[in-house]
This record gives structure tokens, sequence and C-alpha cells, in this order.
């Protein structure tokens, strides 16, 4: 895999990463697993670290309310007031789990006051909001943040009774063997990983700055849609549970159907609010191919097949599945340049990788 290696070194030398990780799966069977560069100065990044996926981790909060969905808890045109009562005030009644989960929902910019503030405080401070102005549920659309995914997270609680964090670690993470994947953290789990945390760097300055999200307070503090940890292997082993139609190695986490449902268009040609381009959805999962031109690296994988579908992490992350071709794809860096920096480098990447396995 020289020209992905290639790739990823470029972009250290460029100063917009220290280090990083990559997976690549063809099959199901792994192709690259490997890491590059250093996690801090003068300490090599190996690929037992954990990285921060950001919002690459909100495809697992996606699947949770799949495998609800599948077990007859909850349906996708449910008004999220049918099962959060104090929800449904001030404009938000008529918004569904379907509205969440493709980001039109009308609840993008409500500042919900994590980390500091508790989930009890956050779920009734979202409660509390006010629709945006002028959004129309299902029709308007741009991307969420925060919110959506914590009511999300909450409507996985009461429908199941296990808070989000265990929920996805018993029903996801476990049984597909991530053991070091996380979405939440316990005080005392954070202190046994404490020295395979990988740090993220703000690299837009010349010298790199780390950041605080790898904090303990940050790390324990669950956000559904933002503070996955895990490395890239077992981030990459999520899609080829996916890939193959909803199971791993004979542990069935969702029905095919289901994957199908979830990787299906439910959000087709519409401009994104947030993101000023026109972005495609499935359920919680980026669809490619619907702007080529696209500004920014959640819209576009550029060799990836149409059908491919996935995740981006601020600045720093993406992994996807491209089912034309059977390969799982997992980037992790510990640097946050620019966003157009971070747009070259991640096309770069994913472009090595497909020409390293002969998809010219």
């Amino acid at each position: 895999m020289k020209q992905t290696r290639e790739a990823i070194q470029a972009g250290i030398s460029e100063g917009l990463h220290l280090g990083g990780q990559v997976y690549v799966s063809k099959d199901g069977r792994p192709i690259l697993d490997e890491a590059l560069g250093q996690v801090r100065t003068n300490e090599r990044m190996t690929s037992q670290h954990l990285m921060l996926w950001m919002s690459s981790c909100k495809p697992v909060a996606a699947v949770a309310i799949a495998q609800l969905r599948q077990r007859g808890c909850l349906s996708l045109d449910d008004r999220v007031a049918d099962h959060i009562p104090e929800f449904g005030a001030r404009g938000k009644e008529s918004i569904t789990i379907r509205h969440l989960l493709t980001h039109t929902g009308g609840i993008r910019m409500l500042d919900v006051g994590w980390p500091r503030a508790s989930w009890e405080e956050i779920i009734a401070k979202i409660c509390r909001g006010r629709l945006e102005p002028r959004w129309v549920p299902g029709k308007t659309a741009g991307y969420h943040l925060t919110a959506s995914w914590f009511i999300l997270g909450e409507l996985i609680r009461r429908a199941d009774g296990r808070p989000f964090d265990r929920y996805v670690r018993q029903e996801i993470f476990e049984p597909l063997g991530m053991f070091d994947s996380w979405i939440g953290m316990s005080p005392a789990t954070f202190d046994q990983y404490a020295e395979r945390l990988a740090p993220l760097y703000d690299t837009q300055p010349d010298d790199p700055v780390q950041l605080d999200w790898s904090s303990k307070e940050r790390v324990t503090r669950c956000s559904p849609g933002g503070t996955g940890w895990g490395p890239a292997r077992q981030l990459g082993r999520f899609y080829e549970m996916l890939l193959k139609g909803g199971t791993w190695r004979g542990v069935q986490i969702l029905l095919p159907q289901t994957v199908d449902a979830l990787t299906a268009r439910h959000r087709v040609g519409l401009f994104d609010k947030t993101f000023r381009q026109t972005i495609d959805w499935g359920l919680g999962l980026v669809l490619n191919g619907a702007n080529e031109d696209a500004k920014l690296s959640y819209g576009h994988w550029p060799r990836a097949s149409a059908r491919a579908y996935g995740h981006g992490g601020y600045r720093s992350s993406t992994a996807f599945a491209d089912p034309e071709r059977q390969v799982a794809i997992a980037i992790l860096l510990n640097g946050t340049p620019d966003e157009a920096s971070h747009l070259r480098r991640i096309r770069a990447i994913t472009t090595g990788i497909y020409d390293d396995l002969g998809y010219a």
C-alpha cells in the first residue's frame, strides 16, 4: 500500500498531523492495518492507541436505533414526542426519528451545554428548545452537530432501559469484538486507558497545539454524536459488519434488510444549510456521489462507488464502506488543519488506497 503510506507521510511532512492510523479490508480480509508517525512528540503512534472518532461515531447511534426498530420498540416515522413527551413543544411536535437521522429535524444549532451539563440537564434543555425559524421538518436540511444525537441516545435509553454508552458497548461493540471502542467511558476505565488515548492537535498554527478533547471530563461525559474512541481497525470492523449484511463472524447485529434500509437514500438532492452544499443521506450515514464538487470531506470519496456510505469526523477522520467493491476503510488522524487542507489530505489518502487496490 505504497501510495497510501506516502499520502499519510506527506501530511506529516506538511504539518497537517503528527501521525495517524489507517485500516483497509477487502472482502472482510485486512489489507492494511497500520499506524504511522507520532502520537505525541517523540512518541511513536501504534495500532493500539485509541483515536478520537469525533462525528465518525454517529452511525453507531443509527445502528442502535435500527436494532430497536427490528425489535418493535419504535418506528422511523414515530414522532419523537411519542417516546419523549416533553420534547413535543415550541414547534418540535412533528419531528420524527427519521428526521433526526437525516438531519432534517430543525434543532441543529442548540447549545446543549456538554460537557459541563449532566445527561438529564442536556435532554431537558433540548426539550425546552425551539424549532429553528423557517424550518420545515423533513423538507429543510442542515447537518445537526450534537442535539439530535443526544435525543437519539435518550430514545434508546427510554426504549431499552440502559443508558446510551452501556447499550452500544453491550449490543454493538462487544459482540463485534470492538473491546477497545467506547462512546463514553467510566472514570475508572479512563484511568486504565489514559496512556493509550491519542490526543488531538490543532494544526492550523505553525506549531501544533494539543486540544483538551482527551481530558477526563470530555472522555467520560458521553456525547453520542462525537465522543467515540477506538483504534482504526475496530471502526473498520463496524463497516465490515454492514458490508456482510449485519453479521460479523456469525454474530448478527442487524438483519440484511435493516442494513439495506440504513444505506438507502432517504434524503436526496436537498441543500444542506450547515455545509452549504447538497449531500444525500441514508439513516445516520452520508451517501457518496451526490456532489462530485463537494467542498467538505463529509460529502464525497472520489474513487469510491456511488453506493459507498460512511461518515467523517471534524477535520480528522473518515470511515466508510464501498459495497460494490466490498472494501471497508477507516482513517484516523491526530491533527485538525483548516477544512480545505483536511479535504485535500483525505482525498489524497483515499485515492492512494484505491490506487493501491488496483481501482484506477
